[in-house]
């Protein structure tokens, strides 16, 4: 045993905890990042949309834009809803979205005028899909 000042005793050899702590932050960083890769993975592929803008034009007429991000030179086909204030549904169209459009680019742009039977309160994207895939 080593004494400090006469006072405290202590070991002389003190087990290190620092080595731990060191291999602890290693696991946990290299863990995070595997989930962050993971989730880009699951991510890559898949058919998003943005609403960029709506006008409701008026009692029978509303205007959406937006933008598809999808794989390159992958048709698609997106269902456009108009819907009151309600949350009725009063107005759909499907655009379909060749798979050249843009130059087969990722992110293709879309302006869409929608009818509409009674007046509308908004406009939005409810879904896109690859050709082929559409469902009700």
């Amino acid at each position: 045993m080593v004494t400090d000042n006469g006072r405290v005793n202590r070991p002389d050899s003190q087990p290190s905890n620092r080595k731990w702590w060191i291999i602890g932050g290693v696991l946990i960083t290299l863990f995070s990042a595997l989930i962050v890769t993971y989730g880009v993975y699951l991510q890559s592929g898949q058919i998003r949309h943005t609403v960029t803008r709506y006008e409701v034009v008026d009692d029978q007429t509303v205007t959406v834009s937006f933008v598809v991000h999808r794989p390159p030179d992958t048709a698609v086909v997106c269902r456009v809803r108009a819907i009151a204030i309600d949350f009725a549904t009063v107005g759909t169209l499907d655009v379909e979205i060749p798979a050249d459009a843009a130059g087969g680019a990722r992110d293709v742009a879309q302006e869409v005028t929608l009818r509409t039977t009674t007046r509308a309160n908004t406009g939005t994207v409810s879904k896109c899909v690859p050709e082929g895939n559409r469902s009700q």
